[in-house]
């Protein structure tokens, strides 16, 4: 069986027990479940050969791969999941192999999967980009900012990678600057990348406390956050509420009338942009500094139109 369907499959298992909740499920339930599956993906049933030692493989995969353990109930005959331990990154991971799998199963048909056409390109560099990252390797890279147009050679100790609005960018620091900073590249304006053979020793940097009060890819180490409220009219708050702006998103009045949500951040400028989004169905409570500043954001932007 293809690697893919080996991950689906894993990824079916984990699903269905979550589904069972403390009830959890027998083999022969699980063994039910995904030959269900099979069927509706028009793959002939023998094809599964899921047989007791590869359930109890997967089992072990599982607690491996997607860092769930599952347990076995002899009371019962049953499995269930012991942990709600859940790993955003392999969440997502999961979800677009879960993608690919649905795009696999439209067989050449068209207008049935429409996808965002202003995706951001640059992903042929991930690879190698996550092996130079893990393995500590210099790398060197032509690199053409927008507002120049000039391509500049960049000599980089690379140390993640982050997403933000569909685009991917490198997250490095330059090889001869001691200052801890990183600064970021995104990857579609990346227009050749050398992996060298020399290493560097990496410093102890937390990537995720550079953004831990960031919106977007500006880092805000070492600044101080400002208690954000915002208040939505009541339509537009069920969007928020299912896609959070932030992690720090704290739920303050949901009613009929409004969602108002606080957020703990540093508001940067992609997090301007994405207040202005919103238009008027957004209106900022708080801190007053930040609403004057975005009421003179709102004012040049009218001034340009006349």
């Amino acid at each position: 069986m293809a690697k893919i369907e080996q991950m689906l499959r894993l990824k079916f298992i984990e699903d269905f027990l979550r589904s069972r909740g403390n009830r959890g499920a027998s083999y022969e339930e699980i063994l039910e479940y995904l030959t269900d599956k099979y069927t509706q993906k028009d793959i002939p049933a023998d094809q599964l050969k899921f047989t007791k030692r590869t359930f109890l493989r997967d089992k072990a995969a599982i607690a491996e791969v997607l860092h769930t353990d599952i347990i076995y109930r002899r009371a019962t005959n049953t499995y269930a999941i012991d942990s709600d331990l859940e790993d955003d990154m392999q969440e997502q991971v999961f979800d677009n192999l879960l993608l690919v799998e649905a795009y696999r199963e439209l067989k050449g048909k068209k207008n049935i999967m429409i996808f965002e056409q202003r995706k951001s390109r640059g992903l042929q560099w991930l690879h190698g980009l996550v092996h130079a990252i893990t393995h500590h390797k210099i790398i060197t890279l032509q690199y053409t900012k927008f507002w120049e147009g000039i391509p500049y050679k960049k000599t980089l100790q690379p140390f993640a990678l982050k997403e933000f609005n569909n685009r991917w960018y490198l997250l490095a620091q330059e090889r001869n600057d001691d200052s801890g900073f990183l600064k970021t590249f995104g990857l579609d304006r990346i227009s050749m990348l050398n992996i060298s053979t020399s290493s560097f020793k990496p410093k102890d940097h937390d990537v995720e406390q550079h953004f831990k009060h960031s919106f977007g890819i500006i880092s805000t180490l070492d600044q101080s956050p400002s208690q954000i409220i915002l208040s939505f009219d009541a339509e537009q708050g069920q969007y928020i509420k299912t896609l959070p702006l932030h992690h720090s998103q704290e739920i303050l009045v949901d009613d009929e009338d409004e969602l108002r949500i606080k957020l703990t951040l540093v508001p940067t400028y992609d997090f301007e942009r994405e207040v202005l989004s919103h238009g008027n169905r957004v209106k900022i409570i708080a801190p007053e500094d930040f609403r004057d500043h975005m009421k003179a954001e709102v004012t040049a932007m009218l001034g340009s139109f006349s």
